[in-house]
């Protein structure tokens, strides 16, 4: 029996020294990982900076998160469509930017325009992140009428908003 007992008592041996061994692995990890102050001595020192600095990160994240709600709520509330009439006499470019969401018929802007005495020449469109930027060039259909460029735009922001 006393065997026995000396073969338990080196496998107890065993696999402390094999958790130390892991434990020690999983700290060096773990200093890899965090900014480690050179007053860190033992490993308790460690697992202290450890925690105060996942603290640390973890509050910074959820004032980041806080800033970007609050951002974004105020981008959301503050972001109206923009209408943008430049008078290149004898032709119009008109700008339209707005959010994705917006919702107004695209006919109903090429309507405006022909109403006021505006032949669309070309028009384009593009998509960045959650906006999109419609470009339309237009030229008098008479020149002899003109344009009226203040009420276009007048009428445009009317529609689009």
């Amino acid at each position: 029996m006393a065997s026995s007992g000396g073969t338990e008592k080196l496998e107890r041996k065993t696999v402390e020294k094999n958790r130390r061994i892991h434990m020690k692995n999983l700290c060096s990890k773990l200093c890899s990982l965090i900014p480690v102050s050179k007053n860190t001595v033992t490993q308790k020192d460690l697992l202290d900076q450890a925690f105060g600095y996942i603290k640390e990160l973890k509050e910074r994240v959820d004032r980041l998160r806080e800033l970007k709600e609050m951002t974004s709520r105020v981008m959301i509330a503050f972001r109206p469509s923009q209408v943008e009439v430049r008078n290149l006499d004898p032709n119009l470019e008109v700008i339209l930017v707005c959010e994705s969401r917006t919702r107004f018929m695209f006919h109903e802007v090429i309507n405006v325009l022909e109403e006021e005495g505006v032949e669309v020449i070309n028009a384009s469109f593009s998509t960045v992140g959650d906006r999109i930027f419609h470009s339309i060039h237009c030229q008098a259909i008479s020149t002899r009428i003109g344009l009226d460029p203040s009420r276009i735009d007048q009428r445009l922001k009317e529609l689009v908003r």
